[in-house]
């Protein structure tokens, strides 16, 4: 059985772009589901499939991640990985639902946890916002905090790879127009609609991108709390094909952990949080596909 991707909200569950995209397994709050409970779901998930990545975005409420820990204390357990990620919503998914094409992949499950972060620097993730006053996750300049308050103001903002902030209709991204630098290789783009009624996503950044297709999905809950406002509209471009995911993790030299013996890439290991060794060193990272 493939190594089990699970998630700490629904929000992080898209449908699957192939039949052999495995589903996410959602793991419910302490506030819908007791501790008993929860370790009894941990415990089934890790005798079925051998080991679990929990995927939980760093904004998670620190009630989330305390019964994570705890679940993994409890069944004193090296099998559970929980897996941080910085991401807004929409791309937190995308990053999940990678991570569950590639767990059909002969990736062993400490590789697969670690890819994570390889993975998130090829997440073009971001969202047309109505305002821009209250967006704590993507610097804002004063001007453009003041902006925010304008009527019918509105705003592309990247979250990552690295973050960025034009005002649609100012002309603020030069003889481009108003645009955002994207990736540089072939994607797809998912977009989910909210309040904020705009087709900039689709009928203007889609094609500057050169995105290969673009699918719809739901807004998830926690994007206006992230993005600080209800006004928002969210996209990712991402790659879609597993042939180049799968190639883009195996060119990554592996290492062991010298602590939990997991087999990863990158400067940690996913599993036990350990270091490479100092005096390692770091894994080149990986060319552009």
């Amino acid at each position: 059985m493939p190594t089990a991707i699970a998630v700490t909200s629904a929000d992080l569950v898209l449908p699957p772009t192939d039949p052999q995209t495995p589903p996410a397994a959602v793991l419910p709050g302490p506030d819908t589901r007791s501790l008993d409970a929860a370790v009894t779901d941990a415990r089934q998930l890790i005798e079925r499939h051998g080991h679990v990545v929990v995927v939980c975005p760093a904004t998670a409420p620190p009630a989330t991640v305390q019964r994570l820990h705890a679940v993994r204390s409890l069944l004193e357990s090296d099998r559970i990985a929980i897996v941080r990620t910085a991401l807004p919503p929409l791309g937190a998914a995308v990053l999940v639902r990678q991570l569950r094409q590639l767990s059909v992949c002969d990736i062993g499950p400490g590789v697969l946890a670690s890819a994570a972060r390889l993975l998130t620097h090829y997440v073009y993730a971001g969202a047309v916002l109505g305002s821009v006053a209250k967006l704590d996750h993507v610097p804002v300049t004063l001007t453009s905090h003041v902006k925010g308050w304008l009527p019918g103001a509105q705003f592309a903002v990247l979250a990552g790879p690295a973050p960025q902030l034009v005002r649609l209709g100012s002309g603020d991204a030069g003889a481009e127009g108003d645009t955002l630098a994207g990736p540089e290789f072939t994607t797809d783009l998912v977009v989910a609609r909210g309040p904020l009624h705009t087709d900039w996503p689709t009928e203007t950044l889609a094609p500057r991108w050169r995105v290969r297709a673009v699918q719809e999905a739901a807004l998830p809950e926690s994007a206006a709390r992230w993005w600080g406002t209800g006004k928002v509209t969210e996209f990712a471009a991402y790659l879609p094909d597993l042939p180049v995911l799968y190639q883009l993790v195996a060119s990554v030299r592996r290492e062991t952990c010298h602590w939990c013996r997991m087999e990863l890439i990158g400067d940690r290991c996913g599993f036990c949080g350990a270091p490479l060794p100092t005096g390692e060193p770091a894994p080149a990272p990986a060319a552009h596909p």
